[in-house]
């Protein structure tokens, strides 16, 4: 078995974990603090390193759980979307066009945002961060299988609910 580095096998996760937290929460601030959070709690658990199968995983499994146990601690769960700038910047089109494809980028974000969790997870984890289904599955603590459904029924979902917006009025 592997031997854990701290410095060389969970501080280079500290960009995977924010973007988790990140897509979790809606707010920097608070994606910040959650990857902190989960950097100390892996370093506390150090002494179990040893029995752990993935500690990519295991790490991303902290930061969700830490992620959604601060959504749920909430008190008031409408406040307002933070708007997540594109990576990349506009660079064809008329200003109209760029505004377009903007209002659609925060349209689809919202979309996934409103999914239920476990489908938001599942998807955010394939689409965004590249994971497999056995990966996610591991996350997760859920099936290959269950990993598979909910990941189809979330891109129905939003295909569904995007082509009703886009379809409005013709």
């Amino acid at each position: 078995m592997k031997e854990i580095s701290f410095r060389h096998d969970v501080l280079p996760l500290k960009n995977l974990l924010y973007r988790l937290a990140l897509r979790i929460t809606q707010k920097h601030e608070e994606a910040e603090d959650i990857v902190q959070d989960t950097l100390i709690k892996v370093w506390n658990k150090r002494d179990e390193w040893e029995k752990i199968e993935s500690i990519e995983a295991w790490c991303l499994t902290i930061c969700r759980n830490l992620a959604l146990d601060r959504i749920r601690s909430r008190d008031n769960q409408n406040e307002s979307l933070d708007i997540i700038q594109s990576d990349t910047p506009d660079r064809d089109g008329t200003p109209y066009e760029q505004m377009l494809q903007r209002d659609r980028i925060e349209l689809v974000r919202r979309m996934v945002n409103a999914l239920p969790e476990k489908q938001r997870s599942c998807m955010q984890l394939r689409d965004f961060e590249g994971k497999s289904y056995k990966e996610i599955a591991s996350i997760l603590n859920i099936s290959e299988d269950q990993v598979k459904v909910n990941i189809f029924r979330a891109r129905q979902a939003i295909k569904t609910k995007y082509q009703q917006i886009e379809g409005y009025g013709l």
